[in-house]
């Protein structure tokens, strides 16, 4: 009978809380838009024209640079997504599916890559969470050993892009996300980490109790020194197979990447605020 009240007693005992880290993925995780980075494959594959990849390759630039607004991005957002419409799912996969290790690999931050081994090694789960759509940074997150990823899903039809959204992963929508992954999964977001470049993701960095700025753009800077979170710059893009460390690569087939380059960033890109200033460090706290 004792032996029956201490199992009883012990089942009803709250099982401890876990914990996560929670990765934005472009100019935190790797070096570049993730979306962006496919338009060339896609125009070889004849699903966009010259203008379009030059389009895309001058808002890379401008995301790299730092010089667009909000209402610069959202225009590039719409342009994108009606340009995505009607396109093949199938083909879509194929063409990003074929060249995502090739594009993708030699932009991860060495930093980032080093920061998620030491998360999985402290027992807790890495989140990827991003605006690009969930086709894209699934296999990326697979890539990089992650235990689940919150992204962007894009609406389709009889195996097209309609170019609506129907889950867009953005500001606020990202801290809903992971509040609803942490009652699921049982994290104490109080406990939790959270790594971005970007003033949009402040509800994300918010929501937890442990929130990192990464390459900060001007206005998340301003907010994280006013707060006094941790600021970190990662400048070392190291493709994963170079790596010596043990990090989680899956083997497993990729899922289908249907970032649909420029479409992807439809869902995904909206950079809102001026880029990049100055550089600072501070160790992970």
């Amino acid at each position: 009978m004792a032996l029956i009240l201490d199992l009883v007693e012990n089942h009803s005992q709250p099982r401890p809380a876990r914990q996560a880290a929670f990765f934005d993925l472009d100019k935190t995780v790797i070096a570049k838009s993730s979306a962006l980075a496919f338009s060339r494959p896609l125009y070889r594959g004849g699903l966009i024209n010259r203008r379009a990849v030059l389009k895309s390759a001058y808002a890379q630039f401008v995301f790299l640079a730092g010089g667009a607004d909000h209402d610069q991005m959202e225009k590039m957002r719409e342009y994108l997504s009606s340009l995505a419409r009607g396109w093949n799912v199938a083909q879509v996969r194929e063409i990003v599916a074929e060249t995502l290790h090739d594009l993708i690999d030699p932009l991860i931050y060495d930093e980032a890559a080093s920061l998620i081994e030491e998360h999985h090694a402290a027992g807790r789960d890495v989140v990827i969470v991003s605006s690009s759509g969930s086709e894209l940074v699934e296999p990326i997150g697979e890539m990089l050993g992650a235990d689940h990823v919150i992204a962007t899903r894009m609406a389709e039809a009889d195996g097209f892009y309609t170019g609506e959204i129907d889950f867009y992963a953005y500001a606020e929508n990202k801290a809903v996300a992971i509040r609803e992954l942490a009652a699921l999964e049982g994290y104490d977001l109080a406990r939790c980490y959270a790594y971005s470049d970007s003033a949009t993701d402040l509800p994300l960095l918010e929501a937890v109790g442990n929130p990192h700025a990464v390459n900060p753009d001007r206005a998340l800077r301003r907010e994280a020194q006013a707060r006094s979170w941790p600021v970190l710059v990662f400048t070392r893009p190291v493709q994963l197979k170079e790596r010596s460390a043990s990090l989680s690569v899956t083997s497993r087939p990729m899922l289908a990447a249907a970032a649909f380059g420029a479409a992807v960033t439809a869902a995904g890109l909206v950079w809102y605020v001026a880029r990049r200033s100055g550089r600072a460090a501070a160790a992970v706290g």
